[in-house]
């Protein structure tokens, strides 16, 4: 027998089930934070007995890391995007895309900070993105453009196939360590917000410098050799 479909899907919006609970527990995850969130909070939010989403789940860590990958791609999706190569300055654009990222780990990070005593959470999600790779460790040569599902990639990838078309318009020098930059500029954007976020209380607003974003974008396209 299937189980009971919770109250809140009754009717003829035909939501699965399924998902129904991912994007309950994701929502939870935005709105309490993602520490000490137990199946039977998320199952009263659902309107489901707990034992229903054992049938659909292998576990909780399956659950929660499911839930964490909807958070983040609904973030991810909602993010300002970095112009397309070709368009504006290339300074302004780096700008918006630091800016961007900045204001996108900050409200992803405290997900993945309540998660530290729940490795097993992040193990799968790590998988569920593609592992190394999504991280920008040995990412393809990736000519997609940052369209609309640009989402559904990290940072860095984004930004690399932001600079390599950039390079192809002939507005990045060709022979620039395209590599290099990316992990200069998301390592600003994880060394900036990361810290701020472990270290500060919970609800916290966390932001960047006013300004880093363009100083930063400066002086990856000046460099720092003397003229």
């Amino acid at each position: 027998m299937s189980p009971r479909k919770a109250a809140a899907l009754r009717g003829d919006d035909g939501q699965d089930l399924r998902q129904h609970l991912i994007a309950t527990a994701a929502r939870l995850i935005g709105e309490r934070g993602s520490a000490g969130l137990a199946v039977r909070d998320i199952a009263r939010e659902a309107r489901v007995a707990d034992g229903v989403l054992y049938n659909y789940f292998e576990d909780k860590d399956d659950l929660l890391a499911r839930a964490l990958l909807a958070y983040v791609a609904e973030i991810m999706a909602d993010r300002a995007a970095i112009p397309r190569a070709g368009a504006g300055p290339v300074a302004e654009n780096l700008r918006v895309f630091i800016e961007s990222g900045m204001a996108t780990l900050a409200r992803v990070a405290p997900a993945f900070a309540g998660l530290m005593s729940q490795p097993g959470v992040l193990i799968r999600f790590h998988a569920m993105v593609g592992g190394d790779t999504a991280f920008g460790a040995g990412a393809p040569d990736s000519s997609q453009p940052d369209d609309q599902d640009s989402h559904q990639r990290g940072l860095p990838d984004i930004l690399r196939v932001y600079l390599r078309a950039e390079q192809r318009e002939g507005r990045v020098d060709v022979g620039a360590d395209v590599e290099a930059a990316v992990a200069l500029v998301v390592g600003v954007i994880h060394g900036e917000i990361l810290p701020r976020v472990l270290f500060s209380r919970p609800g916290t607003q966390v932001t960047a410098p006013p300004g880093l974003a363009s100083r930063v974008a400066d002086t990856i396209l000046s460099g720092i050799a003397p003229r």
